[in-house]
C-alpha cells in the first residue's frame, strides 16, 4: 500500500469510535436544521475548504433530494472578511459573524487541523455568547480548539493532509447522519 494511503487508514481506524459521536450530532443537527436553525461553519485553507463542502452538502444534498437546509460557511463572503479584518483584525473574522448569523441553539462547526486557530478560537468562543452549540474537528488532542467546544473529535495524525482528509470522511458520515434523520 502506498505510504500516504496506509497513513489514512490507520487514522481512519483511530478514530473509527467517533462514528457514533458524528452520527449523533448528525441527528442533533437535522433536529435544528428541520426547526428552521442554522448551521455556521469556519476554518482556514483546507479546513475552510472543508467547511464550505460541508455547507454546500446541506444547502444542496448529499445522498437524496430534500428541502435546503440554513448553512452558512463563514469565509465565503469575502466583503465582510475583509472589512472585519481591516477594521477589528484577522482573529475577529469569525466571532463578529457567529454574533450576527447564529441565534440560540444553532450549531457552529469548527474545523482546525492545530486546534489553536486564534480566529476560530474566538468563533467558538463566540458561540458560546451566542447560546449555539459548538462542535470541533480538529487535529492531535489535546488542543484549545476541543477544550473551548462543547464536543469535539480529535484526529491522531501527525500530517495536515491526513487530518483534513478524515475530516472529509467525517464531515460525509455527518451528512450521512442527517438526512437519515430527516
Amino acid at each position: 500500500m502506498d505510504a500516504h494511503l496506509e497513513k489514512l487508514w490507520n487514522t481512519l481506524e483511530k478514530v473509527d469510535d467517533h462514528a457514533v459521536a458524528v452520527r449523533a450530532w448528525g441527528g442533533r443537527l437535522a433536529g435544528v436544521l428541520a426547526a428552521g436553525g442554522r448551521l455556521l461553519a469556519c476554518g482556514n485553507g483546507g479546513s475552510a475548504a472543508e467547511a464550505q463542502h460541508l455547507t454546500a452538502e446541506l444547502v444542496g444534498r448529499f445522498r437524496q433530494d430534500r428541502r435546503p437546509y440554513a448553512a452558512i460557511p463563514l469565509h465565503a463572503d469575502g466583503s465582510s472578511l475583509t472589512a472585519i479584518a481591516n477594521d477589528f483584525g484577522a482573529d475577529e473574522v469569525y466571532a463578529r459573524q457567529v454574533l450576527a448569523h447564529g441565534r440560540e441553539g444553532d450549531v457552529l462547526i469548527c474545523l482546525s487541523t492545530s486546534g489553536g486557530s486564534p480566529n476560530v478560537l474566538a468563533a467558538a468562543r463566540a458561540a458560546g455568547v451566542a447560546g449555539m452549540t459548538a462542535w470541533g474537528m480538529t487535529g492531535p488532542g489535546p488542543n484549545p480548539l476541543s477544550e473551548l467546544c462543547d464536543e469535539a473529535v480529535a484526529v491522531p495524525a501527525a500530517e495536515t493532509a491526513t487530518v483534513q482528509e478524515v475530516h472529509l470522511a467525517l464531515i460525509h458520515l455527518l451528512c450521512d447522519a442527517v438526512e437519515e434523520a430527516l
